[in-house]
C-alpha cells in the first residue's frame, strides 16, 4: 500500500469512527440512558418548582443508575431555561422541568422566543398543587363567600395581588373574579414574596397563589387563608375548605408540573422517560415526599399529557381574553 493510499485509509477510518455514535447521542453501549441526564429548571433554586425537580432528579438517579442533575436557568419568565432545552440535542439527555406557566409563553409574551406547545415534546406530567386564597390577617371576612360579597359591594376598590402575569396565580384570580362575578383591580408584583408581604400589611385585599408558597405565612398568621382551589382539601392545609365547599364549585384550578424534551426526540426515548418518570413519581408519593410539598402525584401517558396541555391552554387563553389581557 502506498503512503497516499495509507493516509486515505486513515482518513476514511477516522471519519467512520466519528460517525459511530447514533444521531441521537447514543453511546457505543447502545443503552439509553448511559450518560448524565440534565433537568433544566427555568426558575431560581429554592422555589416550589425547583424543590419538586430535585426530588424527581434524585429518584431518577437511583432508579436509572445514571447521574441526574438539576440546572437552574432563571429569567425571561421561564423562557431562558426553556430556550436552552429547545435548542439542545434531541437525544433525551436534556429535559425541561417546569410548571404550567411554560405552556402559556406565547399568550403572555408579545415576542416569545419559541412556541411552548409545538417546539417541545411533552414527556410526563408529574404533579399538581392547589392554590391558596388569602386575605390580610386583620380583614373581617371569615370565608370565601364573605370575601366575594365584600368585593362585590366595593366596586373596583378591591385589589388582587398578581405575583406573575400569566402564571397560575393570575389565571386563578381571573377565574375567582369570573365565578364570583366581581371586578378586582389587578396589581402586578415581581414574585410571590412582595405580593404576600403587601397582603400581610393590608395594602392589598386578596392573593391567590401556590399553596406551597403561601402555607408558611398562613401557618404563621401573617395572612388569613380562606379557601383553596383544589378539587379536595390539601394534606398540608386540611383545615382550609375548598372553593367548592365554600359555594363556588366552578372554582377549581391547580398549578401543575411537567417534563418536556426538545422537539424531535425519538419516540422510544420519550416513552422510556415517561415510564421512568411515572415510576419515580409513584415511589416519591409512597415515601410521602410529594405530600410534604403539598403536591398531588400525577401518573399518566405521553398522549394524556399532550391532551391535558391542549385543554389547559384553551381554558387559560379564554380567561386571559375575557379579561382583556394584552401580552407584554
Amino acid at each position: 500500500m502506498t503512503a497516499k493510499h495509507w493516509i486515505t485509509t486513515l482518513v476514511i477510518a477516522a471519519s467512520s469512527i466519528a460517525l459511530l455514535p447514533a444521531a441521537h447521542g447514543q453511546s457505543a453501549s447502545g443503552k439509553f440512558p448511559d450518560n448524565m441526564i440534565k433537568l433544566i429548571v427555568p426558575f431560581a433554586a429554592g422555589g416550589g418548582v425547583d424543590g419538586a425537580a430535585r426530588l424527581l432528579a434524585r429518584q431518577l438517579q437511583t432508579d436509572l443508575g445514571v447521574t441526574v442533575v438539576v440546572d437552574n436557568r432563571a429569567g425571561g419568565s421561564g423562557t431562558i431555561g426553556g430556550k436552552a432545552v429547545q435548542t439542545a440535542h434531541a437525544d433525551g439527555y436534556t429535559l425541561l422541568f417546569s410548571a404550567a406557566t411554560h405552556v402559556l409563553a406565547s399568550h403572555v409574551m408579545a415576542t416569545p422566543p419559541y412556541d411552548p406547545v409545538t417546539d417541545f415534546t411533552p414527556v410526563a406530567r408529574t404533579g399538581e398543587a392547589p392554590l391558596l386564597i388569602v386575605i390580610p390577617p386583620t380583614a373581617p371576612q371569615k370565608n370565601l363567600r364573605e370575601v366575594i360579597d365584600a368585593a362585590g359591594k366595593s366596586g373596583n376598590n378591591w385589589n388582587a395581588a398578581i405575583p406573575a402575569l400569566g402564571a397560575p396565580s393570575h389565571l386563578a384570580t381571573l377565574l375567582l373574579a369570573k365565578q364570583g362575578k366581581v371586578n378586582f383591580t389587578m396589581t402586578p408584583y415581581r414574585g410571590t414574596a412582595p405580593a404576600a408581604t403587601d397582603v400581610a400589611g393590608g395594602h392589598v385585599q386578596v392573593l391567590v397563589d401556590s399553596i406551597i408558597s403561601l402555607q408558611p405565612m398562613a401557618k404563621g398568621g401573617r395572612v388569613k387563608p380562606i379557601a383553596q382551589t383544589g378539587a379536595k382539601r390539601s394534606s398540608v392545609a386540611p383545615d382550609v375548605p375548598t372553593a367548592a365547599e365554600s359555594g363556588y364549585p366552578g372554582l377549581v384550578y391547580v398549578s401543575w408540573y411537567g417534563v418536556w424534551a426538545p422537539k424531535g426526540t425519538p419516540d422510544d426515548r420519550v416513552q422510556f422517560l415517561n415510564k421512568a418518570i411515572n415510576k419515580a413519581t409513584e415511589e416519591l408519593a409512597k415515601a410521602g415526599s410529594l405530600a410534604s410539598l403539598g403536591v398531588e402525584p400525577v401518573v399518566e401517558s405521553v398522549d394524556s399529557f399532550r391532551k391535558y396541555i391542549a385543554t389547559d391552554v384553551a381554558q387559560s387563553a379564554g380567561l386571559l381574553k375575557e379579561a382583556g389581557f394584552k401580552p407584554e
